[in-house]
């Protein structure tokens, strides 16, 4: 079976967990002989690792003067380019407007580069849904040019090309829910964003979740019939034995790790001030907010106005190649997430031998045995928990040890199995003649 799947990210370019989970995902389903993976990102960078799959930036894709038939229209469009730098980069409403308008038997003005190209920056930054839109027209060249025979889209950003894919193609459409807005915003949701998800479950032939926590606020937010979607859990990357043996504590002072994008849904405050219940009753640790994010510098506030800058360490983005090095430094790994679609870095903490306090509202909880779970409102509880592992050795000796034995188990061959298995009942429906 040929896979055409659209991801925004892909490692190393990475700002979370969507592309690890990609990269993972996609190697596990290429070790399958029947599953050929075609993977469009907005921008390749020529570092990825594509050795077992097609990897295709959608910046080297023309679009000049292509014509796009949709399967279920008569009617063309043609997309032309404006050599003209006077057309605006479309904003939030007028991106809602353009997307539930027929544009079919329309001409669009659209800009590209000379080559006939558009120019990605296949990041998150201003130009975000302009560049979807973009993504979106290029998915539509695509789809009538492969030949693939199911569409798979990772997150909203995706979903319009998908949407476009499968709407020229005819081709079944699944998409793959790592994390919702209302997982990202709360209540402060993007009416845009929750707009472009909502269109993309309701195509979708079939949705993915990460976990059954995400399945639920699917069906809660979106009334989204609970029989068309399939939790499938994230997993984790395998290490070598000889580097997992390499892992040992640094001995000469106790560290408490938190490592994620410094956003509300991450729950870095709860984490502070469970931290400064900690220090309350012991001094000898200090506490590594790991990450970026618009409350980086409110927790740096806060810190210095509780007068405990001294335990604490922001050394800002981790790369990939870095987090081990901090894993091997840390004593407890604390993932107070408020909303956490699933959470793979818990994984990638047990399987360095970091033993756990993690929330409750997490996906990841609901395959972990040998973990410290606690709400992440209740800081009391999250200190209480944090410090037990810090001065009882037998209790952080024993999920280091458990959690390894588990981790082990929670491999991307079995989530790329089950996945398998839905692309093919989707095949053999769309080959039922009816």
């Amino acid at each position: 079976m040929k896979v055409l799947m659209f991801g925004w990210e892909f490692p190393p370019h990475i700002s979370g967990g969507l592309g690890t989970a990609c990269l993972g995902l996609t190697k596990a389903l290429s070790g399958f002989q029947d599953v050929k993976l075609t993977f469009v990102v907005p921008k390749v960078w020529g570092d990825e690792d594509h050795s077992k799959i097609t990897l295709i930036g959608a910046d080297q894709v023309p679009v000049i003067c292509k014509q796009i038939q949709f399967a279920d229209y008569e009617s063309k469009v043609t997309y032309y380019e404006l050599n003209s730098g006077l057309v605006p980069y479309l904003g939030t409403s007028e991106f809602d407007e353009l997307n539930s308008e027929n544009v079919l038997g329309k001409d669009r003005l659209v800009e590209v580069q000379p080559d006939g190209k558009f120019s990605f920056m296949g990041d998150y930054g201003p130009n975000l849904f302009q560049e979807i839109q973009n993504y979106a027209l290029v998915a539509g060249v695509l789809a009538s040019e492969l030949d693939f025979d199911v569409i798979h889209v990772h997150d909203w950003m995706t979903f319009p090309a998908g949407i476009t894919a499968s709407r020229i193609s005819g081709k079944p459409l699944v998409v793959h829910i790592h994390s919702t807005e209302f997982d990202r915003s709360g209540t402060q949701v993007n009416p845009a964003i929750c707009t472009i998800e909502k269109e993309g479950l309701e195509v979708a032939d079939q949705i993915i979740s990460v976990s059954n926590f995400t399945r639920n606020r699917i069906i809660h937010n979106y009334h989204i019939q609970p029989e068309k979607i399939k939790a499938v859990y994230n997993a984790v990357e395998q290490v070598d034995p000889e580097e997992k043996s390499g892992w040992e504590r640094d001995a000469a002072r106790k560290t408490v790790t938190f490592l994620g994008r410094l956003t509300r849904q991450k729950g870095p405050g709860y984490f502070l001030d469970a931290a400064n219940l900690v220090l309350q009753k012991m001094k000898d640790v200090r506490f590594v907010m790991a990450g970026k994010g618009d409350l980086r510098e409110a927790m740096i506030r806060r810190v210095a106005e509780l007068n405990i800058s001294q335990y604490f360490d922001f050394p800002g983005f981790v790369q990939d190649s870095e987090i081990s090095s901090l894993f091997r430094k840390s004593d407890v790994f604390v993932m107070p997430s408020v909303s956490e679609p699933f959470g793979i870095v818990a994984l990638e903490a047990m399987q360095a031998g970091v033993p756990l306090v993690i929330s409750k509202q997490s996906g990841v909880s609901e395959v972990l045995e040998n973990a410290l779970k606690v709400d992440y409102w209740d800081t009391h509880k999250m200190a209480d928990a944090i410090s037990s592992l810090l001065i009882n050795p037998e209790i952080a000796g024993k999920l280091i040890k458990n959690g390894k034995l588990e981790v082990d188990k929670l491999t991307w061959t079995v989530s790329a199995s089950k996945v398998r298995e839905l692309y093919k009942r989707l095949i053999d429906e769309r080959s039922i003649p009816m």
